[in-house]
């Protein structure tokens, strides 16, 4: 594996990592993005029924559920398999190390 095929994977595990933190704690990030496009009626109907806090809830929700997709797809773009990315881990691992010595 060249130096930049190393460099594109790494800084996509540390990307699938971060996407994995983000979901598993069920918290907001420190960092938000605006605009957000969303349905109009989407919008107005959760307000009217449910209130602002579901709003802010059903946005949340359906990006978490997007944002798992994506990294599930770049998951399998990037490495493949469950071994190909243990064996790129175990890479990462023994290149720390040399660099440690």
């Amino acid at each position: 594996m060249d130096e930049e095929e190393y460099s594109w994977k790494y800084a996509n595990l540390r990307v699938l990592k971060s996407v994995q933190d983000f979901i598993k704690k069920e918290s907001t990030s420190t960092t938000a993005v605006y605009p957000i496009n969303v349905p109009d009626d989407l919008l107005y109907q959760v307000l009217k029924l449910q209130g602002p806090h579901n709003v802010d809830q059903l946005i949340s929700h359906i990006f978490k559920l997007g944002l798992t997709f994506w990294s599930e797809k770049l998951y399998n773009d990037v490495f493949g398999s469950e071994q190909r990315l243990e064996e790129f881990i175990e890479l990462v691992k023994r290149r720390n190390i040399k660099s440690e010595s």
